[in-house]
């Protein structure tokens, strides 16, 4: 029977579409069988001088070529090849780590399809390795282009241009935005989101009171404009910096005293709205906008020293004396690389210390071009410890002013030490005196010779004649009253001087050290201890724009100026990764999950943008308004998609069960730190003083993490004894609280504070039985809600009534419903009567059941959590 035209056609196209699909599903090699083959053989089978076995896995030909075994796979055959054998039965790669299911699968479907490739493999491999063409096209390696803004179906709902990006999606879905949340909901959101803290009633009543147009821009300009936005907006910088006030690594913890400076510099830089591409070079070369030696320094060169603390924060065990200091010292350039790499660059580089990165096209000797960037400051051959690296603050007059005192100070204890040597010599001669003249000269040679080269004879005398060893130090058991009207003349007149000498003033700071440029060296393995080749400083090879290089020593500075040429190039506008990075976790923090959901990896195991042209979108526009954040938090905070209420509802959650495409509001739950600092606020403890050293932090007498005073440590170098209060500074904010990594604040920790090791990509939000108990049982908490009721029972006309509604509205920030308000009143009025029984409170009983009421609500969800 002879096929119609159209049938024979409709045949052609259906075989066709169905090779096509089958090659389209067939595996690649460069797309999917050499990330596996990079991140289990390579080490072995590729990267080392001498190639194990002879085999080499790096090319699909030099896997049919094969080694010393013969070939490793059978074009179209799995099983008879060597490869799919080795890693299938287990026997490769050695050790405890073996290929997935899935990558065995993919390893055989490649073989069976023939060993595709997508395109001619290359003649040769450069001696550092070579990427693939799908590697340089990784998403976040392109340049930044800022997209026109998409069409949308209901132009209406669009109140910024970032709305535009977020519609357009949902729209696609069938889905649009949720309605505007009520603006009791809004402000409270606004006031956790840019101060960490609830609004108070002046703030509530003033914008529900403004009809007018423009009253929401109005609030968030209002609630930016404040101090306080800086101390909540810095704290989520210090997080990926991987701020703490001590050392770590060792039992001994150190504290850092000085590094409080670089906490308040970034205070003053969120509030000045510094523009962010000073801000990072700053952090990165801020000594080498300076000329040494840093003395009689303007506030502002002051400033830019202070910044580099950023390069200081990493832990750092160099400290300590037991340490094994080779190995410290490069553990501490190691854990800046991290912090520098996923704070700024958004990649996880310390992979590539040891070998290529497993995932990422990331060299080996990329690694160590970072390196070099920062060994002429962190130069583990010519080292100093934290001590060392601290610049002083003084002026020169400050500095004269020490240095007359200390010429005072050294004159009178010349003159006591002369009146002591002086009764130590009258006290030996009149005590000679009385020995047999026989023994007074062997006596006297005893006493003369060294501790160390006393014969016998003359260790018998020193132990028969203890006024032999008389000394400054020993002269007071011998002549008690002489020595006291020594040190009665003179150690007043010490006292009085020392206490007109200026306080120290240091700054914990990065500075390189004029003239030492040392040569950083490629370590086999990451191994300190087998250099290789010498590695010059430069961009990760991937991004490395053409022409571009850093000057191993600029002749025009006194320091190297790596550091300063690099981070201009990452603020240059051109660099694909640093804006890309910084507005992810703006975002992050106003929806609590980035456009890219791992904020600390933008690489190939990092999840890719939701919204890719938004994301370049906003990178654009923060580069173009002057790196400017304030105007981002505009952009974000007026826009429709933040504004949005966040409540679920079923069309939403069955297509976009994780909210990626933002159709509601998230809920999020308060940080530890803001926790604290929202408790402090309600129960009327708050202390809004700002800056300066940090509250301590150690053990109280029963083992509780607690604020304290008193530094007095036991032999451990931990434990505080008889601590005391520090009154008024026991309130301050959380962020000026001491962050010490080896006693974290007790307070804190159920509530996923991040462990600062060495920083804090992304903070957890769990749910723990712990967290409800410490709400139910921390003095500290208690205290807190004593206070927010004693506030309330004084403020409050005295009836129930009016009690509930305003300790509901100080917590929630909006009124109570009826039912909330008639379940309350009922609660009241039992635990009133109840308690009221109860000799211990029939003086106010209305007053713990208040109590007990406070406590209720701020264990509640609806304080926890910010909708």
């Amino acid at each position: 029977m002879r096929r119609s035209p159209l049938v024979f056609w409709i045949g052609l196209v259906a075989i066709a579409t169905s090779s096509d699909a089958m090659a389209a599903a067939a595996p690649s090699f460069e797309t999917d069988v050499r990330p596996i083959l990079k991140a289990h053989c390579w080490q072995c089978h590729g990267e080392e001088t001498e190639v194990k076995g002879g085999l080499d896995t790096r090319l699909a030909r030099f896997l049919l070529k094969g080694g010393e075994s013969g070939p490793a796979i059978v074009r179209g055959q799995h099983a008879a090849s060597r490869l799919f054998k080795r890693v299938s039965s287990g026997e490769m790669p050695p050790g405890a780590k073996r290929l997935s299911t899935h990558d065995i699968d993919i390893l055989a479907r490649w073989i069976d399809g023939g060993a595709r490739t997508i395109r001619p493999e290359p003649e040769s491999l450069a001696t550092d390795g070579s990427f693939t063409l799908e590697e340089r096209k990784h998403w976040s390696f392109q340049p930044i282009r800022r997209s026109p803004l998409p069409p949308v179906r209901q132009p209406g709902e669009l109140r910024s241009p970032i709305d535009a990006f977020l519609l357009a999606k949902l729209e696609a879905e069938g889905l649009g935005f949720s309605p505007s949340a009520d603006r009791q909901t809004l402000i409270r959101r606004l006031s956790f989101d840019l101060h960490g803290l609830p609004p108070t009633l002046t703030q509530v009543e003033r914008f529900i009171s403004d009809q007018s147009p423009g009253a929401y821009q109005r609030l968030v300009d209002r609630l930016l404009a404040s101090p306080a936005y800086g101390e909540r907006w810095a704290r989520h910088w210090l997080d990926v910096a991987g701020y703490a006030d001590s050392d770590g690594v060792t039992d001994r913890d150190p504290i850092r005293s000085w590094a409080y400076k670089f906490r308040d510099y970034a205070i003053h830089a969120f509030n000045a709205d510094k523009p962010w591409n000073e801000f990072i070079i700053e952090q990165l070369a801020g000594d080498e906008l300076q000329k040494p030696p840093y003395q009689d320094l303007t506030p502002d060169q002051a400033e830019h020293l202070i910044a580099t603390g950023f390069l200081r924060l990493a832990p750092d065990g160099t400290g300590g004396s037991n340490a094994d200091q080779e190995l410290a010292r490069n553990q501490v350039v190691a854990e800046v690389l991290k912090v520098v790499s996923t704070s700024m660059l958004g990649l996880s580089v310390g992979c590539a210390q040891c070998h290529q990165h497993r995932y990422d096209p990331i060299t080996h000797a990329d690694y160590y071009r970072l390196r070099a960037l920062f060994e002429p400051a962190y130069n583990p051959k010519q080292w100093r410890s934290p001590a060392a690296r601290l610049v002083s603050q003084w002026s020169r007059s400050v500095r004269q002013q020490a240095a007359a005192i200390d010429k005072k100070l050294a004159e009178i204890t010349a003159g006591k030490n002369a009146e002591l040597e002086a009764a130590v010599t009258k006290a030996f001669e009149t005590r000679l005196m009385k020995l047999p003249a026989e023994t007074q000269a062997e006596a006297r040679l005893a006493r003369e010779t060294p501790a160390g080269k006393r014969n016998a004879k003359q260790k018998q005398l020193i132990e028969d004649h203890p006024f032999l060893s008389i000394s400054r130090g020993t002269i007071q058991q011998f002549e008690p009253s002489i020595t006291s009207a020594i040190l009665k003349k003179w150690d007043p007149q010490a006292a009085e001087a020392r206490s007109k000498r200026p306080t120290v003033d240091n700054m914990m700071c990065l500075t390189e050290q004029p003239g030492q440029v040392p040569t950083t060296h490629l370590f086999s393995r990451g191994d300190f201890k087998q250099p290789r080749d010498a590695i010059l400083p430069g961009e990760l090879s991937v991004l490395n724009p053409d022409g571009f290089s850093i000057s191993t020593n600029d002749t025009q500075l006194a320091t190297t100026g790596r550091r300063l040429a690099y981070a201009r190039h990452l603020t240059s506008g051109r660099h694909p990764l640093l804006a890309r990075v910084l507005v992810n976790r703006f975002w992050m923090h106003h929806f609590g999950q980035g456009l890219v959901s791992t904020p600390g990896n933008f690489g190939v195991r990092g999840t890719r943008p939701s919204h890719p042209a938004l994301l370049d979108w906003l990178a654009a526009e923060f580069m173009q308004s002057g790196w400017s954040l304030k105007h981002l938090h505009r952009l974000i905070l007026t826009s429709t998609v933040y504004r949005q209420v966040a409540i679920r509802h079923e069309q939403l959650d069955s297509i976009d069960p994780d909210n990626r495409l933002l159709g509601r509001m998230p809920v999020r739950r308060l940080e530890a730190e803001t926790l604290r600092d929202a408790l402090l606020f309600l129960g009327g403890h708050f202390s809004g003083t700002m800056y300066g050293p940090p509250v301590p932090v150690s053990l109280d007498a029963v083992g509780q993490r607690v604020i304290v005073s008193a530094m007095q440590y036991d032999p451990s170098g931990r434990l505080l004894r008889n601590v005391k209060s520090v009154g008024a500074a026991e309130f301050r904010r959380t962020i000026y609280v001491q962050v010490r990594r080896s006693m974290p604040l007790g307070i804190l920790e159920p509530f996923d504070l991040p462990s600062m090791k060495p920083n804090c990509e992304l903070r957890t939000a769990s749910t723990a039985a712990p967290q409800s108990l410490m709400m139910m049982n921390d003095p500290f908490v208690i205290q807190q809600v004593q206070g927010l009721a004693t506030r309330v029972h004084k403020q409050a006309e005295p009836n129930p009534e009016a009690r509930f509604r305003l300790a509901w509205q100080l917590v929630f920030a909006r009124g109570p419903d009826s039912l909330q308000l008639q379940t309350g009143l009922k609660f009241l009025n039992e635990q009133t009567t109840a308690l009221g029984a109860t000799k211990a409170n029939q003086a106010n009983p209305d007053l713990a059941a208040l109590t007990y009421l406070c406590h209720a609500l701020v264990s509640s969800n609806g304080f926890l959590y910010v909708d």
